[in-house]
């Protein structure tokens, strides 16, 4: 039995997922092969090969993967996992977009957003916008898996396992990359910060969110939001926390006048310490969080500012 992981990079740095996922595929028994996809990515593939538990990688290094387009990345992952028993991406952007390709042109039925693995065949997700856990068995020959990572931990660092090259370039006429709006931030990407403080509707409008930089300053802290700051414009979409926007398990989560919506706890309550700041002692935010504070948020923040 051997499985493959695609590595989730962005051709310049290797991203934690990649750690994670192979910490998942280790769980299920088997060599390990890391496929890393990209343009001029050696570097990626070498970070890679460094990743405990890790056996091989395999680099497909040419134009045509610079930008991930999923109809070239299935066709690539098809080719490269022939005979592989388990293929295995990040439930990112990337990895939603190729993976459902790579299972139905294997006829299998893809398993989304593991949280655990059990055994080789039988994987531990979410349902119901996480108010139900299912563990599911699979009969396939083929696993195709997308894994939640951030209910992971990263693996240790080993000596550097070999890298060969693919000669496969496979590029499809069927769509093409034309261009693409990146936020730029100086704060942590929210699915990779380790501390987190997102506000909701509470905040009352966008020029309130300022309240949170300071704090988030002196904590290196990202900052999100749940979906009804979002809707309502206080802040962009891009900071969205929950079941329709990002994932996050930080080790450190703080909710600022967040009621707790169960679209918003699906994305969230995995943090290792959920902290909420709520005038409403009902607020269901309070039935997952570690540490509760019920007070006026506009009092609360410039306290916890200035004693941080």
């Amino acid at each position: 039995m051997a499985i493959l992981v695609y590595a989730e990079h962005d051709n310049a740095h290797l991203k934690s997922e990649t750690s994670k996922m192979i910490n998942a595929a280790g769980q299920m028994g088997g060599d390990i092969h890391v496929l890393v996809a990209g343009e001029n990515c050696q570097a990626i593939a070498e970070d890679a090969a460094k990743i405990a538990g890790v056996q091989k990688v395999i680099v497909a290094d040419a134009a045509a993967y610079k930008d991930q387009l999923a109809e070239n990345i299935a066709d690539l992952v098809l080719e490269v996992g022939e005979g592989y028993s388990h293929i295995l991406a990040a439930a990112t952007t990337t990895g939603k977009n190729f993976m459902p390709r790579v299972a139905a042109l294997l006829d299998v039925a893809q398993i989304s957003d593991i949280i655990a693995v059990e055994s080789g065949d039988t994987f531990v997700r979410p349902i119901y916008a996480g108010n139900a856990i299912a563990t599911v068995q699979s009969e396939d020959n083929v696993k195709v898996i997308t894994v939640r990572a951030s209910a992971f931990d990263a693996s240790a660092e080993q000596d550097a396992a070999p890298v060969e090259a693919s000669g496969s370039v496979i590029e499809s006429a069927k769509s093409e990359f034309v261009s693409q709006e990146l936020t730029e931030s100086e704060r942590p990407e929210l699915t990779a910060a380790d501390v987190i403080i997102s506000g909701g509707r509470g905040m009352q409008n966008g020029d309130n969110f300022a309240l949170l930089n300071g704090i988030a300053d002196k904590l290196g802290a990202a900052i999100g939001a749940s979906r009804a700051a979002v809707d309502a414009g206080f802040v962009p979409n891009d900071m969205q926390v929950g079941q329709t926007g990002k994932i996050v398990a930080p080790q450190l989560y703080i909710a600022v006048g967040i009621s707790g919506a169960i679209q918003h706890l699906a994305g969230m309550k995995d943090s290792k310490v959920i902290v909420a700041i709520n005038k409403d002692e009902e607020a269901p935010i309070f039935q997952v969080a570690d540490y509760g504070l019920v007070g006026d948020l506009f009092e609360v923040l410039p306290e916890l500012e200035s004693s941080l």
